[in-house]
């Protein structure tokens, strides 16, 4: 959201009360901001200006992305590079401690992207390299040509995963658990969709997201578990999108959920997932109203 629907005030709000709340895990990519004032990379700098301010960059663990900006698209080793050293100027920082290949580059070998990869944790660019938006297929073999090849391998995987989103659990969830790769899903929030905020018959979002999610999700199944999870919710006294991101953060491989918030108020919905235990019956439940038809 920083440099898209939120400007940098608002996103300090948030960052800040994020930071007051116990958080320190802070994901972005090159490629966001690109479709706010300032374009590619506004999250980053802002997210950078942030923590000039606060001094707080030892507190932090920052993870960002290569691959999808209009200026820098791709995985080649070149692009990677100095897509790396961009990122740490935006960011304002000397090291990014988690570091993505946000999309799969298939006109890349992938010995290519890794050597790359390699070389920048040599020289303490970043800690650690990790995967998005790869398949099944493509992970295990960027994995097995680490090993061969004595790089530094993937570490995490950031997926298209959440209640709406089960595909993950079908093919890439065993590569993470044979491997030991850290699942922390995007979207944990099916772009907003499971914080109850759309409804059978309900007014209309104002989000540029909104379109899209209704398309996806406005449908028998998609408030079947909006249903379910309102029950849940109302047990606990907790909200909606706090018992999304409850079930999420307890699957298997699941290092912990990426969600969006636009304000402290809404940041506050989100974190109390943290410490929101949901019953082995309200799991279950969850899990069968979700399942893929």
């Amino acid at each position: 959201m920083f440099g898209w629907t939120l400007d940098e005030q608002r996103s300090f709000e948030v960052l800040g009360a994020y930071a007051a709340a116990g958080g320190n895990f802070i994901d972005t990519a090159d490629s966001y901001g690109r479709r706010g004032p300032h374009g590619a990379g506004e999250s980053e700098r802002i997210i950078g200006r942030w923590i000039a301010a606060r001094g707080n960059r030892d507190e932090l663990v920052i993870a960002t992305k290569v691959g999808m900006s209009p200026e820098r698209r791709g995985l080649s080793a070149a692009n990677v590079r100095a897509a790396a050293h961009d990122s740490l100027q935006r960011l304002g920082i000397d090291r990014i401690d988690l570091y993505y290949a946000h999309q799969d580059d298939q006109q890349t070998p992938l010995q290519e992207t890794l050597a790359a990869f390699g070389e920048l944790v040599d020289e303490g660019a970043i800690r650690y390299p990790a995967a998005s938006n790869y398949s099944a297929e493509r992970l295990e073999l960027a994995l097995a040509l680490a090993g061969r090849d004595g790089r530094a391998p993937y570490v995490a995987l950031q997926p298209h995963y959440n209640l709406m989103e089960r595909g993950y659990e079908r093919d890439l969830a065993p590569v993470c658990e044979r491997h030991g790769l850290a699942c922390v899903p995007y979207f944990a929030l099916a772009r907003g969709f499971l914080s109850g905020k759309y409804r059978r018959g309900g007014a209309e979002i104002d989000s540029p997201r909104a379109a899209g999610v209704k398309e996806s999700y406005a449908n028998d199944r998609g408030f079947a578990v909006l249903d379910a999870l309102e029950q849940v919710a109302a047990a606990h006294g907790e909200p909606i999108a706090a018992v999304s991101l409850a079930w999420l953060r307890v699957q298997p491989t699941v290092l912990a959920p990426i969600a969006s918030a636009t304000s402290p108020e809404q940041l506050a919905e989100l974190t109390a997932s943290v410490t929101l235990g949901l019953a082995p019956a309200e799991l279950a439940r969850l899990d069968e109203v979700s399942a893929p038809g």
